[in-house]
């Protein structure tokens, strides 16, 4: 602050002079004085000076932790729902869900991720994917009528060879990529839960004759408690529901190729 404010003991009025005032004697009689239109303007700047320290108090704080006598914040309808990812994996696989309607749900949405994946199209892991997502009667079950429905002719019919790779220069898409989840029925020790997904498959490459197209799907996993997770005992596949196709242009070969090395694949755990 300047030293010629009215709190620095300056001049006043311009005169070079100081005045003082002292107080008079009250007259009951008297009509009431006016107060003085400095000291309402004092009063103002005050009160106006206290309410904006406490509003940057007030913003400049992070929101407390909800506490017993304050409710939490609602929820934003746009934030993540769910428990935190489990940690574990096996081939590939996470494994170690909740033996919760939600870890069932968790644990269809991983399966059908990497059941959707290329791995399926190579003998070897596609054994380790059904070990480790299966329970072993179903795993063993299944094992053969696989190997015959992934066979050489599937194969080249999708631009691989035998052992299920890309010719050179080119890049085969095949994911899973789940839109939600529905329970269908839950129990601990048993579950129904359908995944709605989207997947990408075809050949990306200068001479592939089988380019990378979307399908709308729905998998449907009956799941139990088996070892301490979720493990299939049977699954089945239904067209649908597709939405109205976009208007985005199809991109061409190089750049679909390029997406899939740049751009990971996920896991779900919801």
């Amino acid at each position: 602050m300047s030293t010629d404010d009215q709190y620095g003991g300056g001049e006043v009025g311009g005169t070079g002079q100081t005045r003082t005032r002292f107080a008079e004697p009250a007259d009951p009689y008297a009509p009431p004085r006016r107060t003085s239109r400095g000291l309402i303007t004092v009063v103002g700047v005050v009160v106006l000076l206290i309410a904006a320290i406490a509003f940057a108090n007030q913003s400049g704080n992070p929101e407390a932790p909800p506490t017993a006598d304050k409710a939490p914040t609602a929820t934003n309808p746009t934030a993540a729902t769910g428990v935190a990812p489990v940690d574990g994996k096996s081939a590939g696989i996470p494994k170690g869900f909740a033996q919760t309607e939600q870890g069932a749900q968790s644990a269809a949405a991983n399966y059908a991720v990497a059941l959707g994946s290329d791995g399926m199209f190579r003998k070897n892991t596609r054994h380790a994917l059904v070990d480790g997502i299966y329970t072993p009667d179903a795993a063993s079950r299944m094992r053969a009528p696989q190997d015959e429905a992934y066979s050489v002719p599937f194969l080249a019919k999708l631009g691989l060879d035998a052992n299920g790779n890309a010719p050179q220069g080119s890049s085969f898409v095949t994911r899973a990529v789940p839109v939600g989840t529905r329970v269908d029925s839950y129990a601990p020790t048993n579950a129904k839960v359908s995944v709605w997904y989207t997947g990408l498959i075809g050949m990306s490459g200068p001479k592939s004759t089988d380019p990378v197209r979307t399908t709308w799907k729905t998998w449907t996993f009956e799941l139990v408690w088996s070892g301490g997770d979720w493990k299939v005992v049977s699954d089945s596949q239904q067209d649908g529901p597709a939405p109205v196709p976009g208007d985005a242009v199809a991109s061409p070969s190089e750049d679909i190729s390029k997406a899939v090395k740049e751009f990971g694949g996920f896991t779900y755990a919801r």
